[in-house]
């Protein structure tokens, strides 16, 4: 058993202790030794009835030592203090309050936090306000308790009505550029997607136009090409001595060629009508041109190629004769309607 002397147990005790001692003494000259040792074994059991009877007031005052401590602890703990300092941020029942010991002192706001702007010239009467006016850049003066965790619990928050204006008008000027800002976003935003847009339109153009320089040099190389024109497809229709009328075998080829043509950025159809020197040059010349109109007939009407799209059908009479004149088949050659597929060479951007 762990027993626990007071000042006024231990005096007790050693007083009891040396009576006993002297009178254990004179019975030792008396009863020879016997009552000595009968007289020990009594004070000691005297001395513990004595602990044994003091026990409950050492742990009385051993509590209450306690107690005491723990109120004192807690009482320091709730000590009102008084800061002042300025909002840096507010976020619902939570503040951030720059000090000039702590430059992030948390704030804690309840719904007993009583919040108020001082006024008068001794700053001695207090309006009640809203929590709404406890802003960012706002100085204020906080009195409250620290809780458990070091947060200062908030039981009333002051400050004057000049620093609120201070503090609306730095919050107004950060919400206009703040808005600006948003807006200088945007725009930017908008600008680049523009750019982007633009910047893939161009490069599909670059494709189209190395796509299409392929094609016309591809078409060069076989047809060659006009002054102002890249010549993309060509066509022979042949007639026989003395006619206009075109042979039927040549209807699908000519729907064909004006399907092609249809796939050209800019695309036109030239028909020029060529004769042999067979015959008188006016005969021929007039040939020529009733070989184009049937050619191009074809064209405007079964391949539905718009007008816009026809280059003015030229009769050639007997010039540029491809065959001989003096043979059969030379003459066959030149009786001829030649249909071309043109791109502007502007237009091509080659």
């Amino acid at each position: 058993m762990l027993v626990v002397f007071t000042p006024q147990l231990d005096a007790a005790v050693l007083r009891r202790i040396r009576t006993r001692q002297k009178k254990v003494g004179g019975a030792r000259k008396d009863d020879g030794g016997w009552n000595s040792l009968t007289g020990v074994l009594k004070l000691k059991e005297e001395t513990t009835d004595m602990i044994r009877f003091n026990l409950p007031r050492i742990a009385y005052v051993a509590a209450a030592s306690l107690i005491g401590l723990a109120l004192l602890n807690t009482m320091v703990a709730a000590q009102s203090v008084k800061v002042d300092g300025l909002i840096k941020a507010r976020d619902g029942e939570t503040m951030i309050v720059q000090t000039s010991e702590s430059p992030k002192l948390l704030v804690l706001l309840t719904d007993r936090t009583e919040v108020g702007q001082v006024q008068g010239m001794l700053k001695a009467r207090r309006k009640a306000m809203s929590m709404a006016a406890l802003i960012p850049g706002l100085a204020v003066k906080v009195e409250g308790t620290y809780n458990n965790d070091n947060q200062l619990v908030a039981k009333t928050v002051s400050f004057k009505g000049n620093d609120l204006e201070r503090a609306q008008s730095i919050q107004a000027g950060l919400h206009e550029t703040q808005e600006q800002a948003q807006q200088n976003k945007a725009e930017l935003e908008q600008h680049n997607a523009e750019l982007k847009a633009q910047n893939e339109a161009l490069q599909q153009q670059q494709q189209q136009i190395s796509a299409n320089k392929a094609a016309v040099d591809a078409a060069v190389a076989r047809f060659g090409q006009l002054d102002d024109y890249y010549i993309f497809d060509e066509l022979t229709v042949y007639f026989g001595n003395g006619k206009v009328k075109v042979d039927p075998k040549y209807g699908p080829q000519l729907l064909a060629l004006a399907g092609k043509a249809k796939t050209i950025n800019g695309y036109m159809i030239e028909v020029k009508g060529y004769a042999s020197s067979v015959g008188s040059v006016e005969l021929n010349q007039q040939l020529s041109e009733d070989r184009a109109g049937a050619v191009t007939k074809i064209l405007l009407q079964q391949a539905h190629v718009p007008l816009t799209r026809m280059l003015a059908p030229g009769a050639m009479g007997e010039s540029h004769q491809v065959g001989n004149d003096k043979t059969a088949e030379g003459q066959s050659e030149n009786r001829r309607v030649v249909v071309r597929v043109l791109q502007n060479k502007a237009i091509a951007g080659i």
